[in-house]
């Protein structure tokens, strides 16, 4: 088995949320819903449980796209302060200048 990548394997986590999110939320529905009798909301529940766990949006998380880094992650630019630091020195980040004073 090749080894993957922490990115490759959040990109692949992606995916599969894509793939699943329907299914998912049908199934929650059900769970949920407290007029159904509780024996088809356990058969929904061990549904869900039989899912992919890499089909849950919790098991995302947010990495650099440059360095593939999980912490100290910003958002709009995606990635880490340490990849934005280098790349912004470098002025390969459009918009953001090194301040000097």
């Amino acid at each position: 088995m090749a080894k993957t990548s922490a990115i490759e394997k959040n990109k692949r986590r992606r995916k599969t949320v894509a793939n699943q999110a329907a299914k998912r939320a049908a199934l929650k529905a059900v769970i949920m819903n407290q007029e159904l009798p509780i024996e088809d909301r356990f058969k929904a529940t061990l549904k869900l449980a039989s899912l992919p766990r890499d089909g849950s949006k919790t098991r995302i998380r947010n990495r650099c796209e440059v360095t593939g880094r999980p912490r100290a992650f910003y958002r709009k630019l995606k990635m880490s302060r340490i990849a934005l630091r280098e790349l912004g020195n470098l002025g390969k980040v459009p918009g953001v200048v090194k301040s000097s004073w």
